[in-house]
């Protein structure tokens, strides 16, 4: 007999977009300057007919951001109707009996705001306040759940010490900056949100993720493993941990340590996985598992609000979900308090610096006529949202 996997009655599952991805026609946005997304999936405009597919999928649960460039396109000038549009957006996931999970900041500022220094101005948690303060009061009685920021971390390695995103910085100062002021910004939004609603559901979306050793016998690498697990995990969560009522945790791959004593800087990251999805990212499912059982520390409830893999052939999709629902599930077996999954992505979109290339979504765009085509995985998706289980011994 297959062995089958059942989940928590009420358990969530979904999947989740963001606005510059699939929104298009973002034109005034720090983003937009030097990766511009064009029309992308024209979600703003066809949001009906994604959330139809999402419905149709099984799922229950669905995660979108707003952006924060359309309601403040200038410094403290709001606009009403972008406001009005998201409103709608909402009242038609209600309508289909699916929950909304609203990210407010995925990554992308007004060009106002970038143009101040962005997240490095003193300032900035405050001008986010603002922003908070305006759109929450107008969308939070069609809200399941808010996320302040989606994965700060990423904003600060690719933005201030890489320099591949936007600001392009690489700067330590910056970085500093930066990391102090995402960790205000986010404690006073939770703290905003819940003086209009003290029942709101408030978390933080954070890519942690499991950190392991090149070579099992290398004690350098295991005390770098510790001192990283801190860094990339720890630091940034302990900060904030006292203003989230859930954690939301993106996981897609581990960490791997190496240490190569002669060849400088001898510390360093290593994939020689076979196994790598179209991004060149190491498959491996038994590191949510891990990843979940540290985040247990912070005694939350925890959603997975991003999981997904880059497979434009469609040909390890379904398989790279089954594993992680595995590992998810033993999770949830010895304690740890999972209450979602969210697939990342709905949709096949605009993937930051790869452009359109990157194909991640349960359902293949056509970025040329906007054909939308649900994908076999996807299908496969759709057994485990209706049932709440898995069945391991059938071929995925």
């Amino acid at each position: 007999m297959p062995k089958t996997l059942k989940f928590p009655p009420g358990f969530l599952w979904g999947s989740a977009v963001s606005s510059y991805q699939v929104e298009g026609g973002i034109e005034n946005s720090d983003w937009s300057r030097d990766y511009p997304a064009g029309k992308a999936c024209d979600y703003y405009n066809r949001y009906e007919k994604y959330f139809d597919l999402a419905k149709e999928l099984g799922q229950n649960i669905h995660r979108f951001s707003i952006e924060w460039s359309r309601i403040e396109p200038e410094e403290g000038k709001f606009d009403k109707a972008a406001v009005e549009h998201y409103k709608k957006m909402l009242l038609a996931l209600r309508q289909r009996n699916i929950k909304s999970m609203v990210t407010i900041w995925h990554w992308t500022n007004p060009l106002w705001f970038a143009r101040k220094g962005g997240w490095e101005n003193s300032k900035s948690s405050e001008y986010f306040a603002r922003f908070v303060k305006f759109a929450v009061p107008e969308l939070d009685n069609l809200v399941d759940f808010w996320a302040t920021l989606n994965e700060p971390g990423v904003l600060l390695s690719h933005g201030y010490l890489a320099g591949i995103h936007p600001p392009h910085k690489k700067s330590i100062l910056g970085f500093a900056k930066v990391y102090g002021n995402l960790i205000k910004t986010h404690n006073a939004a939770y703290k905003i949100i819940h003086s209009f609603n003290q029942k709101a559901k408030v978390g933080i979306i954070y890519n942690a993720t499991f950190v392991k050793s090149a070579h099992k016998d290398s004690i350098v690498e295991k005390i770098c493993v510790k001192i990283w697990e801190y860094l990339r995990n720890r630091m940034f969560l302990n900060a904030v941990r006292n203003n989230a009522d859930y954690l939301g945790l993106n996981y897609y791959f581990p960490d791997n340590i190496e240490f190569t004593p002669f060849k400088f800087p001898f510390i360093g990251m290593s994939n020689r996985s076979k196994e790598i999805t179209d991004m060149g990212w190491e498959i491996f499912p038994e590191g949510i598992y891990h990843t979940l059982k540290d985040l247990k520390r912070y005694n939350l409830p925890i959603y997975i609000t991003e999981n997904g893999i880059a497979d434009a052939k469609d040909a390890k999709r379904a398989k790279f979900i089954i594993d992680h629902l595995r590992w998810m599930h033993k999770a949830i077996s010895e304690g740890v308090d999972v209450r979602g999954y969210l697939y990342w992505s709905l949709l096949d979109n605009f993937e930051w610096t790869y452009g359109f290339s990157k194909r991640f979504g349960l359902i293949e765009m056509d970025f040329g006529s906007l054909e939308a085509r649900i994908r076999p995985s996807a299908l496969k998706y759709a057994e485990i949202c209706k049932s709440n289980r898995i069945i391991l011994d059938i071929r995925y």
